[in-house]
């Protein structure tokens, strides 16, 4: 660097001399500011790859089901989880039919824990009509299907009451989820954490031990 001495006998050369510090120091600050300008675009993504998605956070919750027009002997499905979910208002004559299975049946008293102990009853539910469980075979996650009694299918039999068939491999359900004896399906269907809001507004997801 030129001693300031000098500087100050030769004019134009200091005059050139600030202009260069002048021009460094604009070149110093244009570039801070672009490194600052990149560094923040590539932390929003990075920052914002924390949060959640909106379906990441619709899939964790509680869903509220409505079955105040789900009519005797109907079947609804909604989704929890990315799990299909089944609700059934059964008739008397389906709840009547439920203890006449129990011989041929792998787990009648659900002693397995595929639900709450809530619904470790005759009808797996907390309202004996109201039947609510997961529509995923155990087996190897197929979805069953709803096979009414007396239905022709060969695959359920000539004394068929009424209940569930996986097209996959042949497990079949009653119409309390319950796997019938010597099927591939190793346990009863999953019944899901659930409670009444009110007498025809489910929660599925939580009960009063807490949220699944």
């Amino acid at each position: 660097m030129i001693p300031t001495a000098a500087l100050s006998a030769f004019p134009a050369i200091a005059s050139a001399t600030h202009e260069h510090d002048a021009e460094r120091r604009r070149m110093i600050l244009l570039t801070a500011a672009t490194a600052s300008a990149g560094l923040g675009a590539v932390a929003v993504p990075f920052v914002s790859s924390f949060a959640p998605s909106e379906r990441a956070r619709a899939s964790g919750a509680s869903v509220e089901v409505d079955i105040s027009d789900l009519a005797p002997g109907a079947l609804k499905t909604v989704e929890w989880r990315g799990k299909p979910v089944w609700i059934m208002r059964r008739t008397p004559e389906m709840l009547a039919l439920l203890p006449t299975l129990d011989a041929r049946l792998a787990d009648p008293a659900s002693l397995r824990d595929q639900q709450p102990d809530y619904a470790r009853n005759a009808q797996r539910s907390i309202r004996p009509e109201v039947f609510v469980g997961v529509g995923i075979c155990t087996h190897l996650g197929c979805s069953p299907s709803r096979v009414p009694a007396g239905s022709s299918n060969p695959s359920v039999g000539d004394d068929w009451k009424g209940g569930f068939f996986c097209p996959c491999h042949g497990s079949t359900f009653d119409l309390a989820g319950r796997v019938f004896l010597n099927k591939p399906a190793p346990t009863n269907l999953e019944v899901p954490p659930h409670k009444y809001l009110a007498d025809s507004k489910l929660l599925i997801g939580e009960d009063d031990l807490g949220t699944a």
